[in-house]
């Protein structure tokens, strides 16, 4: 008898633990930038969606979308978030990087990035931009092709503009004080730069009215062998973007954002907040290919090339 209990509970013990080891949560490692385009990773994490699809999320902080790209391709992360312009720039030159999740969105309805030039200025057109200086957050980015786009479609010829890298920070003081002449400004910065210089138009607009400005994204060959993670963190992102995209949840998203990001609340408070995309389709990421493709000088490609698929 005691033979039996004891040879019962061994089973029921083993039961217990094969349980609990197969509801351990995945382990995943992601990068994200310390910006509100990348704070779905932020809201997944500290409203359990992450903890819904069974994830065991590291967030690491990286500064830049390239040194994201070199953890991924090395291996140091699982996924990261990036700008689609580089993620087309890489395939075109064969890097296999792969779209797993959708992320932060351009919509006419969130117009968080605007072109300002100095209260004083005269410049009124995209001609009148002929020839002078503009400063953007990165060459051969979203930011250059697209102000490259808007003055080409608003009568000037962007092959005689000089593109600056500069960060935003630096943006309003660089426009009051004339060193440069035209600046493509993204939020925190937005209302900083609204004080002493003037609007003169929505260059993403000139790339297309609604598309995604970024993604989360892996290599081809992690995805291929990780394909329930894929989906399953997908679906988290997907979770956390339908969050945030509600009204009634500003404030809480605003609370998370600060904490990350370390934005000033009176900033976040008066930002225009991101929306992200709630889906992962061609149709949202071929803008950016194109816009890539023309003025980065590689031949288009069809978007569904870079989006991960499990048939593949």
């Amino acid at each position: 008898m005691r033979r039996c209990v004891s040879i019962l509970t061994l089973v029921a013990f083993l039961t217990l633990t094969g349980s609990a080891l197969a509801q351990a949560p995945a382990k995943l490692r992601v990068a994200v930038i310390p910006l509100e385009n990348s704070a779905q990773a932020f809201y997944a994490k500290e409203m359990g969606f992450f903890a819904k699809e069974g994830l065991d999320v590291e967030l690491t902080s990286i500064q830049s979308g390239s040194a994201v790209a070199s953890a991924v391709a090395g291996g140091a992360v699982d996924i990261g978030f990036a700008s689609l312009v580089p993620l087309a720039v890489a395939h075109a030159k064969n890097v296999p990087f792969v779209l797993v999740a959708a992320g932060a969105m351009w919509t006419q309805a969130a117009r968080n990035s605007a072109l300002f030039v100095a209260g004083n200025s005269t410049i009124r057109t995209g001609k009148d931009l002929n020839g002078k200086t503009l400063a953007c957050a990165g060459l051969g980015t979203l930011t250059e092709y697209a102000t490259r786009a808007w003055i080409d479609q608003h009568g000037g010829d962007a092959t005689t503009v000089k593109f600056l890298e500069m960060g935003y920070s630096s943006m309003p003081a660089a426009l009051a004080a004339g060193r440069v002449d035209a600046a493509l400004v993204n939020e925190p910065y937005l209302g900083a730069v609204k004080k002493d210089s003037r609007l003169l138009g929505y260059p993403f607009d000139a790339v297309a009215k609604e598309y995604l400005i970024g993604g989360w994204f892996s290599t081809a060959q992690w995805a291929k062998e990780h394909p329930d993670l894929v989906r399953r963190f997908a679906a988290a992102m997907r979770d956390a973007a339908q969050w945030a995209n509600q009204k009634q949840n500003d404030a809480r998203s605003a609370e998370i954002l600060e904490r990350y990001t370390k934005i000033d609340p009176s900033v976040v408070a008066n930002m225009v907040r991101v929306r992200f995309g709630e889906r992962l389709t061609p149709a949202l990421v071929q803008p950016q290919i194109d816009i890539a493709a023309k003025y980065g000088s590689f031949a288009r490609f069809p978007a569904s090339e870079i989006i991960y698929s499990p048939t593949r």
